[in-house]
């Protein structure tokens, strides 16, 4: 009785092996959406909180319009909407 066969056994081993890789298989997905998750709060804080994650207060990028100079229209407001 060293190799037990039979239905039930062949059926257990099967049922064992399929739990097995549905466990594992979950595991990677749940470990690689917490992982994002962590990842995007990290992206999101440090955009709202430049401050708390070693950044300065100044980190956007670009100039101001009073470096770069104000937009001028160049037509009036009824001509841009008759063309």
């Amino acid at each position: 009785m060293n190799r037990i066969s039979g239905a039930f056994t062949q059926g257990a081993e099967a049922y064992g092996r399929f739990l097995e890789v549905f466990i594992d298989g979950h595991w990677w997905v749940v470990g690689d959406a917490l992982e994002n998750v962590g990842k995007t709060t990290k992206r999101l804080g440090a955009n709202a909180y430049p401050h708390l994650y070693g950044g300065t207060s100044g980190g956007m990028r670009g100039s101001s319009p009073e470096v770069s100079g104000y937009a001028k229209p160049t037509k009036s407001v009824q001509q841009r909407f008759k063309d």
